[in-house]
């Protein structure tokens, strides 16, 4: 089984973050919402993993607030 990581894990993340932003630009609400769908959506795919998968979704409800 792989472990979901949650330590700092990216090569460039501030680079990364300004792309992800940029990806956005010009989008409206619903574009913007559709482009994190389908980005989530290629990731977990990438994943390809259940276990971890369902690990990042409990993860990311905790840190919702």
């Amino acid at each position: 089984m792989t472990q979901l990581i949650l330590t700092p894990n990216l090569d460039n993340a501030d680079d990364f973050y300004f792309e992800l932003i940029a990806a956005h630009d010009g989008l409206d609400k619903t574009d913007s919402d559709a482009l994190n769908a389908r980005l989530v959506l290629v990731l977990a795919n990438h994943i390809g993993n259940a276990e971890v998968l369902s690990e990042a979704l409990k993860a990311a409800k905790l840190n919702e607030n």
